[in-house]
């Protein structure tokens, strides 16, 4: 048990500095989210950027493309929050069962298509889990700029569905920020669905 505390220590002290800006400004970016602080979007410029080098050079392929989504994401995000003054006059949208399903069958069908293309045409050893994590991310962000409940939800299932991965990929550092992603992203659901049902009631 003190080799494995050693390894995990030695493996801190061994952390690029990219990696703790990447870090650093992704947990900054996703704690404002939750807040429905339009701030994230500008900090989530420059993790996404960090990152994508950190993932492309850790032949997380679909990670490292994923964050080029996440950055044009996040000029939309920051548009779209930015046309609109208040909280109350861009309101938090909630999915209904038709839509939760296509949601559902879209993030399936992205995940198989994206695994079958990493197992295909590149090197990546976790093809299918980088396409699992990939194609959640992609709709857990679309829905994020829209002001979507369930976003949350899906961030959930990600964060902790990319945990082993990082630690598999050596990348302990991210994979501690993902634990803290997790915890954040259960809030911003509690936070939310607050939110939205208050503004149901009063519309009520």
């Amino acid at each position: 048990m003190p080799e494995f505390f050693t390894s995990i220590y030695q493996q801190f002290l061994a952390t690029s500095a990219l990696e703790w800006l990447a870090t650093i400004t992704g947990f900054l970016c996703v704690f404002l989210a939750a807040r429905q602080n339009i701030l994230n979007w500008p900090i989530s410029i420059i993790s996404v950027c960090t990152f994508a080098y950190i993932f492309f050079t850790s032949k997380l392929y679909g990670d490292a493309i994923l964050q080029f989504y996440f950055l044009s994401t996040a000029i939309y995000g920051w548009y779209y929050w930015q046309r609109i003054e208040s909280i109350q006059d861009r309101p938090i949208k909630s999915l209904d069962r038709k839509q939760f399903l296509i949601t559902i069958f879209i993030t399936i069908a992205l995940a198989v298509s994206i695994g079958y293309l990493l197992d295909r045409f590149t090197d990546t050893d976790v093809p299918y889990a980088d396409g699992l994590c990939t194609a959640m991310s992609l709709v857990a962000q679309f829905l994020m700029t829209r002001k979507v409940l369930q976003n949350w939800l899906i961030w959930v299932v990600v964060d902790i569905f990319y945990i082993p991965l990082y630690i598999h990929k050596d990348l302990l550092l991210t994979a501690v920020l993902y634990i803290a992603f997790t915890i954040i992203a259960w809030n911003g659901y509690k936070d939310w669905k607050r939110t939205f049902l208050n503004t149901y009631t009063n519309i009520e």
